[in-house]
């Protein structure tokens, strides 16, 4: 019974999670660049008349990625195989679901609305926009490598009452640390030049994600 509800919400799961993350590509990559450069008019009609309906699918995709998603950590943990791929995904998704509902979507009402702090919060949107695009890239390499690859040695951990072993709990820790940097910048800090440009957020996000990859595999 749990093995087929796991298998129509790992289904549901890809399928939530491709509307949002799609969309969080589509701002980031073509979206923004086109509001920089175009006409007042061409601007207003945008954001009147695309943004909110963008915004609609963008942030009830992320609320069912979410939710589904976990069902599947209930899942892995009942079938005991939990990894620290997984717990560090999990974590950047879950930091990436709150910045859509808690940052991004309160200060995309005020630049729809046009009030008198929209360029201040358009600003904090972008920054964790970017940043969730800066998670994106490992998160998902995390999810996609802990569900279908096992090496056989380096697969599981250990946590209290939970029989299993394998990767080192010290890249948890370390793996935490950086995603909680990284998202303390989102709320407190400022957009980097690492991640000010489509070409560095990439570049940005394809390293972030070699680097996790070393730390777990070889910490």
């Amino acid at each position: 019974m749990f093995e087929y509800l796991s298998q129509i919400d790992r289904f549901l799961h890809v399928l939530f999670g491709i509307t949002w993350i799609g969309l969080l590509y589509y701002f980031n990559f073509v979206g923004a660049g086109y509001l920089k450069e175009a006409s007042p008019e061409g601007k207003k009609d945008v954001l009147l008349k695309l943004q909110p309906n963008a915004l609609w699918y963008f942030r009830w995709a992320a609320l069912f990625t979410f939710l589904t998603g976990l069902y599947l950590l209930w899942y892995l943990d009942y079938k005991n195989s939990y990894s620290i791929g997984i717990s560090l995904g999990s974590l950047m998704a879950t930091i990436m679901f709150l910045n859509v509902w808690l940052i991004i979507w309160p200060n995309q009402k005020k630049v729809i609305a046009g009030t008198e702090d929209a360029a201040e919060a358009g600003a904090k949107a972008a920054l964790a926009s970017r940043t969730n695009t800066l998670f994106s890239f490992p998160m998902l390499y995390f999810m996609i490598y802990s569900a279908h690859i096992s090496d056989g040695k380096n697969y599981f951990y250990e946590i209290p009452g939970v029989a299993a072993s394998g990767w080192n709990m010290p890249a948890l820790y370390v793996g935490t640390a950086i995603i909680l940097a990284i998202e303390a910048n989102a709320i407190f800090g400022k957009m980097r030049k690492f991640m000010e440009s489509v070409k560095a957020v990439i570049h940005s996000g394809l390293i972030l994600t070699v680097l996790f990859a070393l730390l777990v595999y070889y910490y």
